[in-house]
């Protein structure tokens, strides 16, 4: 799974150096990565709603 943002790749070379990842993993997702240019951050999907339809009056 490729690295979705700049901050999602600093997280996990934090978790590398403390040791909670293996290097694999890391290497894995960095090279699924490739060269592309990330966003600092990512936001949230935007649920979409539906307009509830009033009631006419007759």
């Amino acid at each position: 799974m490729p690295f979705k943002s700049q901050a999602q790749r600093r997280k996990f070379a934090e978790l590398l150096v403390k040791g909670k990842i293996s290097p694999e993993t890391f290497e894995e997702w960095n090279r699924e990565t490739g060269g592309k240019k990330l966003p600092e951050r990512v936001k949230p999907a935007q649920i979409k709603r539906q307009k509830a339809k009033g009631r006419r009056q007759k």
